[in-house]
């Protein structure tokens, strides 16, 4: 049961603006409230620019919040100082988008798997170092022999490998894994994706994983979050979800998603929105969706929906439900 289960992270009424001048702000993350169970994979998904990104940062500390809370096994994250600050990014670790600017061209790839047991002070001599690194290469699929070479020598898929090399030398309990396959070629997206799962499961890791490709979120993914321009609108687990949508988002987020059968690809409709994805610096009134919702009413452009959960686990924020609970 979901009441059993230890929540590793909670977030509460997160909200992360950016200020443009004096008077305007980018309202990136809105109000967003979701936990985050020891041992699961919840996966963030949404169109570009809806704030998935700037959320898990927000959450991990990488941005200061605007307003809002995140705790960490109880403690506040963004209250944390010195020791603290040290010891929670052991914990916590990033595996970054695009796997060639987050990497160090100038250091051997011995030297960027090695950096955070340094800082950490993780191993007692160089000889013990050298074999967890060389271990590390091992378990995400490289030769040890790798350790020796700069990182221009290696593909997007390999280089991407290292990078998850990096965050688990620290051995971390949670990952944030910000779009990880979003920048490799589609022919390695699947193996770094398995990569992950194998290593989650065997590490027994909690991962937050952020993604725009809904296919792959569900092949990785215990409970699904789905965004819009910077709001939370349905969170459930994730065959549920994919099964039975109740937001009209999200409904049209997986009508998008090609079917390999061409007759039931044929058959069945695909959900059009209208309309343009309004500006996060100017958010329209009530519902951020009203105004490309086939279904919207006047209270949806003037009341903002609370997330309501509508069966066990599975919460939307949708004004078409509010009669049905």
């Amino acid at each position: 049961m979901k009441d059993n289960r230890k929540v590793l992270m909670e977030v509460k009424n997160l909200k992360k603006y950016f200020r443009i001048d004096s008077k305007r702000s980018l309202k990136a993350v809105d109000n967003v409230s979701f936990e985050i169970y020891e041992g699961e994979t919840l996966g963030i998904v949404g169109e570009s620019g809806c704030g998935k990104t700037t959320c898990g940062r927000t959450c991990i500390g990488v941005y200061d919040k605007t307003d809002g809370q995140v705790l960490y096994k109880g403690k506040d994250v963004h209250a944390m100082k010195g020791s603290e600050i040290k010891e929670f990014t052991k914990h916590v670790q990033m595996i970054f988008q695009d796997p060639y600017s987050s990497l160090d061209p100038r250091l051997k790839v011995h030297d960027i798997i090695a950096e955070g047991m340094q800082i950490h002070k993780l191993v007692a001599s160089k000889e013990e170092e050298m074999k967890v690194v060389q271990d590390l290469l091992k378990q995400v699929g490289l030769n040890p022999e790798h350790a020796s070479r700069y990182v221009h020598e290696f593909s997007g898929g390999q280089r991407q490998r290292i990078g998850i090399a990096r965050a688990l030398a620290v051995n971390p309990e949670f990952l944030l894994c910000d779009e990880p396959i979003s920048a490799l070629d589609v022919s390695v997206q699947a193996q770094v994706i398995n990569l992950l799962v194998k290593l989650q499961k065997e590490r027994n890791l909690t991962c937050m994983f952020i993604a725009h490709d809904l296919s792959m979120v569900k092949h990785i993914s215990d409970r699904v979050g789905v965004m819009y321009l910077g709001n939370m609108v349905e969170l459930a687990d994730s065959d549920e979800l994919y099964e039975e949508p109740l937001h009209p988002y999200t409904k049209a987020l997986l009508s998008a998603i090609p079917i390999p059968d061409p007759e039931v690809e044929r058959e069945r409709q695909q959900i059009r929105l209208e309309g343009e994805v309004p500006s996060p610096v100017n958010p329209p009134e009530g519902c951020r969706f009203c105004n490309r919702c086939p279904y919207a009413t006047s209270v949806c452009s003037e009341k903002t929906p609370a997330m309501k959960e509508m069966r066990d686990g599975h919460f939307v924020a949708c004004h078409i439900y509010d009669e049905k609970k």
